[in-house]
């Protein structure tokens, strides 16, 4: 079976077939990037993200993943979507916000229990920074390492912020649940609910 950048020189080289076998492959993973996120506008910012992919072949590094490579085109693209949104960009800080604050409806996923239902909320209210790297380790099962090619910063950086990322989360979960037993069962079981939830998007 050809690797990932086999496919990839293949699709920039025009064989449409490599181009479908990659997409194949990522769709699901990109498309769950983008339903917590971006609400509706999920499926044109899951197309805007594979043609930026041929347009940026000159800089795929052949050492690098190209998993890591497509999701950064992926983070980038949904960052352009919110500035082309707002209203005054220079101000539009995604460390400070959330995309409750961008876009309160920005979600398409339902949730059918409740400690998933506080997950997903609580993802929601932490800034956009942490929501992603958060949603990158737990749903696509990222190291540090592969956040930090992702987001192109240093892998200490990606380390400090998933911890920051995990207060934060931990934090709003607090500040959400109903009970203090639903709050327990939440954050000890976070992998499970998170394959939950991973699980019912690729489901759906």
């Amino acid at each position: 079976m050809p690797s990932d950048a086999e496919l990839y020189l293949a699709w920039t080289q025009g064989d449409a077939g490599a181009g479908e076998a990659l997409f194949e492959r990522h769709y699901e993973g990109v498309a769950r990037f983008f339903r917590n996120k971006a609400g509706d506008d999920w499926p044109e910012l899951c197309q805007r993200t594979f043609l930026t992919c041929v347009e940026a072949a000159p800089k795929f590094r052949q050492a690098g993943s190209f998993r890591s490579f497509l999701f950064g085109i992926a983070y980038r693209t949904l960052y352009r979507f919110y500035r082309e949104r707002a209203y005054q960009r220079d101000r539009l800080d995604f460390e400070l916000r959330s995309v409750e604050d961008l876009d309160p409806k920005a979600s398409s996923i339902v949730a059918a229990r409740e400690e998933e239902r506080l997950l997903l909320t609580a993802l929601r209210r932490i800034p956009l920074e942490y929501q992603v790297i958060l949603e990158l380790h737990y749903w696509e099962e990222m190291s540090a390492k592969a956040c930090a090619e992702v987001l192109e910063i240093p892998v200490g950086t990606a380390k400090t912020r998933l911890r920051r990322a995990r207060q934060l989360l931990e934090r709003q979960l607090a500040a959400s649940a109903e009970s203090e037993q639903v709050l327990t069962r939440t954050m000890s079981g976070l992998d499970t609910w998170a394959r939950n939830l991973r699980a019912q998007l690729e489901r759906a």
